[in-house]
């Protein structure tokens, strides 16, 4: 089974504020025992061969990856085969002609109030994703998963643990153990085909806390500089 984060954030990320660059990402995953990581930044594709190059030296496996936004919901896709950039937008329409059978399209974070999730836009746009996340950001008293869970089991459709990691000590906590070969087609075909499982640690409500307050001060700076 590898262990692999679908779902990270990093310096690179045009827009939000990151203190760790991919680099210092990789290390860290490597520290941790992970086999492989997706570096998926906001509307941007951090990957490259000098990266995908020390991630190998590490004994990683980086994989291709970013988070879109659509019509101002997030949607997660390992392996784009298409465009993305900060000034390239999508609608949430156009998913069935951007879905080829080498990408991976994951619902991130779905039902997490304030983190531009699909919510109830999510159920009949399921046809067009391959997975369900299961997001690190929760507690046992505080649990957007819940219903991301029940979605899964009722479709059918895998659940991804993934850190959606935006600080050092959020990545680590959530992950996935997918059976495959160490390789970027196989891991795609295992996740499709639900050959996985998650393995997860709740964070304290003093973490959570944490996590909102930088969110909104990243927000809050941006909108100055956009008026």
């Amino acid at each position: 089974m590898l262990k692999i984060d679908f779902h990270t954030h990093t310096a690179e990320d045009p827009q939000d504020r990151i203190s760790y660059s991919a680099r210092a990402l990789i290390d860290r995953a490597a520290s941790l025992g992970f086999d492989a990581l997706a570096v998926t930044n906001h509307n941007a594709v951090t990957y490259g061969d000098d990266l995908r190059a020390y991630a190998e030296s590490k004994g990683l496996l980086l994989l291709p990856g970013a988070e879109l936004t659509m019509e101002g919901c997030h949607i997660l896709v390992i392996n784009p085969r298409f465009p993305v950039g900060s000034g390239i937008r999508y609608r949430l329409s156009d998913l069935e002609r951007l879905k080829t059978p080498d990408s991976l399209f994951i619902a991130p974070h779905p039902y997490f109030v304030i983190f531009q999730s699909l919510g109830k836009r999510l159920p009949p746009l399921l046809p067009f994703f391959d997975a369900v996340e299961f997001a690190s950001y929760y507690n046992r008293l505080v649990n957007f998963n819940a219903r991301a869970v029940r979605l899964a089991n009722e479709s059918g459709k895998p659940l991804v643990g993934t850190s959606d990691a935006h600080t050092a000590w959020q990545f680590g906590r959530t992950y996935a153990l997918v059976d495959a070969d160490k390789n970027l087609p196989s891991i795609i075909a295992a996740v499709k085909a639900g050959r996985l499982e998650y393995r997860s640690r709740p964070v304290s409500l003093w973490i959570m806390a944490r996590i909102v307050a930088r969110l909104f001060s990243w927000r809050k700076i941006r909108r100055l500089f956009e008026r």
